[in-house]
């Protein structure tokens, strides 16, 4: 059951220094003696008064409250009418001058608002919400790490267009959580269901006056609040409250069928962008104390979004986590993706640290202990770049490992047609597929890295092996946006083809990318979509379109349920196999708990020379896989990875203790076989171009 969100904050609070002191406790509404009291924390303020609206009418101001000044320059104030449902804002007042935008007559959000609505097209008012909900026995699944299973998606976009789901769900949190879609997470074999921003969000002026939409929503309002345009039509009537228990129904039904739910969190900006942009909280309450700033009052951005929240003050780290423990425990969400997460970790020079206050606390939290915490290694700050070094408690999006496994299968294919031979060996993809040791410290292991070769940011799947450049004209930039370096490969056309060679080669490069994917060392992470292959038509940055080039298609041709069926086996085998998900890096002087040892052999079936890692016309390699598992039983995998467009012959090694190997997945076949061929150690096997076999090795 969710700890109650007053004793996670006093467990938590252990000093009365630094982000955790208990002047911040309480912050936002607090219900109390038949009314609320308001708590908001600004250093510069000279005065806060609560306005309090009439509930039909969000411009009809029932009650002001002016807020004394207390301790640790918080503001405080009581009134009987703070009720759940009561609308109501703040006004701040200060001393003018380099870095404080103070504006007596703004009308500002609680930035502790567990609800909001607006009021015409850019107001926006906090409602007061009790958050009472019954969880019915409902718990976190707790999926282990070396069994997460990432499902990326957006809610609106997974169920826009379900046949399967009543049109009134459509688009919803309710939607998510039909018997339809937890169908399709399960069968897939999917485990935790990572959604884009469902924190309050808005669409930028410059986006609205192109007649586009923020769809992604990585331009947050308010820290606390559900997006509201994702529930039913009928809890948006009701209000915030009803919305955010549809948002919790959601998470329990998810919770009881074994699925986790993490967050795609944006706490490195606000919608309040650039200065002169729109002033709905931070900026009205304390800009000095919100933002990065320079001597003269304009904003240090290393986000690219306008502005960037400085974590450098205690009082905004402090929110980040409240904020975290709100919907870790209240909410009962499972994990967070920080989304540039390097902005976070920056100190007061704007430099980045992972011994961060906040980066730490996030980890230290005991009221966060049970939840994943996944980086975004970077921002676009100097220094920006930080994959594998966030340290301990934290897992990382790895884009060494995407743009490793994407040459491998898609530019370097591309570059060998070309010039008769690849650029590179295979040295750097088998350390990619062994966990990327190289980037994560041998005590974080393989499972910090989130493995990934498409993400919501990029081509998808489809796109990714049938587009060489971007297209991103309907974007109304010209063309501009979005990444130019996608190490993509078209296959022989751009786009759209009714030629069956280029066909069939496309679906056996998908099945190789999500072949590596699955079974790679670390935790995968799979978008939404790309287990049928959806497509955007050559679009590497839909983040500004709501409607079918964005929403999932769920009626299929019979290749995409082919590539459907390749995912699930290769799920299973995942599942199945201890081999392929270590816990740990093994050590060549010990037997290592939870790790798998790992042996290379080339073509012959000789152990890996030194001069052929780098060679690159070699490009065929066999990768033998020993679990020392904990509590599970020991078993080998034998990976055959063949990375020309030349067939090969194979020969499979002779390894002492391997009685015969048993075929149990191929990208070569259009949809996985039921057929199990077994293999004698030293027998020959014929693999077709650029494919992949797995064995499961029968011991003696």
């Amino acid at each position: 059951m969710p700890i109650p969100e007053s004793a996670v904050l006093s467990r938590a609070d252990t000093t009365d220094a630094g982000l955790l002191s208990p002047r911040f406790d309480d912050l936002g509404i607090r219900l109390h003696d038949g009314g609320g009291t308001l708590r908001i924390w600004s250093a510069h303020a000279s005065s806060i008064d609560l306005l309090i609206f009439d509930s039909d009418d969000l411009d009809w101001v029932v009650e002001t409250v002016p807020l004394s000044r207390t301790d640790g320059d918080v503001w405080s104030g009581f009134s009987r009418r703070l009720r759940p449902g009561t609308h109501y804002a703040i006004q701040v007042d200060g001393p003018a001058g380099p870095g404080n935008t103070f504006n007596r007559s703004s009308l500002l959000i609680d930035p502790y608002a567990r609800g909001l609505v607006q009021s015409g097209s850019s107001a926006w008012r906090s409602v007061v919400v009790a958050g009472d909900f019954d969880w019915c026995g409902a718990r976190k699944p707790l999926i282990p790490l070396d069994r997460t299973v990432i499902y990326e998606g957006h809610v609106k976009g997974m169920t826009k267009r379900h046949p399967e789901i009543p049109p009134a769900l459509h688009g919803t949190y309710a939607g998510l959580a039909h018997p339809a879609m937890i169908e399709h997470f399960t069968a897939l074999g999917v485990t935790s269901i990572e959604l884009l921003p469902v924190h309050q969000f808005a669409t930028e002026p410059r986006l609205l006056e192109l007649g586009l939409t923020n769809y992604w929503g990585y331009n947050t309002v308010g820290f606390f609040a559900p997006h509201a345009a994702y529930a039913t039509e009928e809890n948006r009537r009701q209000g915030p409250g009803a919305v955010l228990r549809e948002f919790k129904g959601m998470v329990k039904l998810l919770h009881e069928a074994g699925l986790e739910v993490i967050l795609d969190v944006v706490y490195n900006h606000t919608s309040e962008a650039e200065i002169g942009g729109p002033r709905s909280s931070f900026r009205g309450i304390d800009n000095r104390g919100y933002y990065r700033q320079h001597a003269d009052g304009s904003y240090i951005d290393v986000t690219g979004c306008g502005n960037s929240v400085d974590t450098a003050t205690d009082a905004a780290s402090r929110l980040v986590l409240d904020s975290l423990r709100y919907w870790a425990n209240d909410v009962q969400v499972d994990g967070f993706r920080f989304d540039l997460a390097t902005t976070l970790g920056r100190d007061r020079e704007h430099a980045f640290t992972p011994e961060h206050p906040l980066l730490r606390a996030i980890v230290d939290d005991p009221a966060l202990a049970d939840v994943k915490k996944i980086a975004e290694p970077w921002d676009v700050g100097m220094g920006g770049w930080q994959t594998g070094n966030f340290g301990r408690g934290w897992l990382e999006w790895n884009d060494r490992y995407r743009d490793r496994v994407r040459n491998f299968w898609l530019s370097d294919v591309d570059y060998g047609r070309r010039a008769t031979t690849a650029p590179v060996g295979v040295g750097g993809f088998a350390t990619r597929l062994a966990g990327s040791s190289n980037t994560f410290s041998a005590e974080r292991g393989p499972l910090a890295s989130v493995n990934f070769v498409t993400a919501h940011d990029g081509f998808t799947l489809h796109d990714l092996v049938s587009y060489d450049v971007k297209h991103n004209a309907a974007n109304g930039e010209h063309n501009r946006d979005g990444a130019d370096t996608n190490r993509s490969f078209n296959h022989g056309a751009e786009g759209e083809t009714d030629d069956p060679f280029i066909l069939a080669t496309r679906r056996r490069a998908m099945r190789n990318l999500m072949g590596t994917l699955l079974l790679s060392a670390g935790v995968p992470m799979i978008t939404a979509g790309d287990e049928f292959g959806r497509t955007q038509h050559g679009n590497n940055n839909a983040y500004c379109h709501d409607g079918p080039l964005t929403w999932l298609p769920w009626e299929h041709a019979p290749w995409q349920a082919d590539l459907f069926a390749h995912v699930q086996r290769l799920l299973a085998l995942r599942a199945q196999n201890p081999a392929l998900r270590p816990s740990r890096f093994a050590r060549d002087d010990q037997e290592t708990p939870s790790a798998s040892v790992m042996d290379w052999y080339d073509e012959h079936g000789e152990m890996m020379s030194g001069a052929r890692w780098a060679d690159p016309t070699h490009r065929t390699l066999q990768y033998l896989a020993t679990s020392t598992p904990e509590v599970e039983e020991p078993n080998r995998t034998l990976l055959v990875v063949h990375g020309t467009e030349r067939s090969a012959t194979v020969l499979l090694p002779r390894v002492d203790g391997v009685a015969r190997y048993r075929t149990v997945w191929s990208s070569e076949d259009e949809h996985p076989s039921t057929e199990i061929s077994s293999h004698e150690p030293g027998s020959s096997v014929e693999l077709g171009p650029t494919s992949m076999r797995l064995f499961v090795a029968d011991p003696a």
